[in-house]
């Protein structure tokens, strides 16, 4: 067990306030999920609360229990049960009664389905777009065993950011994530989604799990090679004792350091970069709705995102 105590600036408000009711009530009517509570993010009270603009939450599909157990990560694992055929009408209802306009999707990993549940997830996506054009939906996806036909399931239904999490360094994959993941795998997902489509691509880095700079620059580094647009960099945090240890608190001096190194140096062209922030953190949505929706240069959208972080 980690006896490292949490730093001042890892402290955040507790969710509250009637627009964080309102969506709740909302998911639970539904019966929807969302890796905002399963997950235990420490931004969802902020996002929720639409402290920053309007509020937002990321729907979590086919299911709150996953075939894989990653150390890092809060949501079951095991006991997975059918996917629910509604759900992706449900969730597309939901996103038009919470009246959102920019909608992320998750999911667990299901590799106990005969596709990995990619139909279902791509179902969802059309579902939304079915409703609304104009609504943006990221996802946020499984590597599906690097199955080429099962991500292209995702690319052809539409969405207009694909995410992938590379988690970590390649040196540090195991034990942060499951052994059934991997560095290269996940490369190319990622390098898939470049290659055949014109969709945006994002991922995400945590840091304080054993990490040295040296292969967080290789990482960097490695993620543009296969086309990532945007990325994003959190603190780690431990869910509970039985996860894997904090190794550090790294200062928020050194993950704007990062941020800086993503966009000057490898030319992302979008990083947040902080000790709260998550793959989905806020800023990076703002960020792609100024450019797509709003059609500002990288650099004015890059401002708009960062002033609203920062309000």
């Amino acid at each position: 067990m980690s006896s490292r105590r949490k730093p001042d600036w890892l402290k955040m408000r507790p969710p509250s306030g009637e627009r964080f009711t309102d969506i709740k009530e909302t998911l639970r009517d539904h019966d929807l999920h969302t890796v905002c509570e399963e997950a235990s993010c420490p931004n969802m009270g902020e996002c929720w609360s639409g402290r920053n603009g309007p509020g937002t939450a990321t729907f979590m599909l086919m299911g709150d229990r996953c075939s894989r157990g990653c150390n890092f990560c809060d949501v079951k694992t095991g006991g997975m049960e059918p996917l629910d055929p509604d759900e992706p009408a449900n969730v597309a209802d939901s996103v038009a009664k919470i009246g959102l306009d920019y909608v992320v999707l998750t999911s667990v990993d299901r590799d106990d389905l005969e596709d990995q549940g990619a139909s279902h997830f791509a179902q969802t996506i059309r579902e939304i777009k079915d409703r609304d054009p104009g609504i943006l939906v990221e996802v946020l996806i499984p590597d599906f065993q690097g199955e080429e036909r099962l991500v292209r399931k995702i690319i052809d239904a539409g969405p207009d950011v694909i995410a992938h999490n590379v988690e970590t360094v390649e040196r540090r994959q195991f034990p942060v994530r499951d052994r059934r993941a991997g560095y290269e795998q996940s490369l190319s997902v990622l390098d898939q989604v470049d290659r055949e489509s014109d969709i945006y691509t994002k991922t995400s880095i945590m840091l304080g799990v054993g990490e040295y700079d040296h292969e967080v620059y290789q990482t960097l580094g490695d993620l543009r090679e296969v086309g990532v647009d945007v990325v994003t960099l959190g603190q780690y945090l431990q869910p509970s004792r039985s996860h894997l240890d904090v190794d550090a608190y790294v200062h928020p001096h050194k993950f704007e350091t990062w941020r800086r190194v993503a966009e000057d140096e490898f030319d992302f062209l979008y990083c947040a970069s902080g000790p709260m922030v998550r793959s989905s953190y806020k800023a990076g949505e703002l960020f792609v709705d100024a450019v797509i929706r709003e059609g500002k240069d990288v650099e004015e959208a890059r401002e708009d995102a960062r002033r609203a972080a920062s309000d």
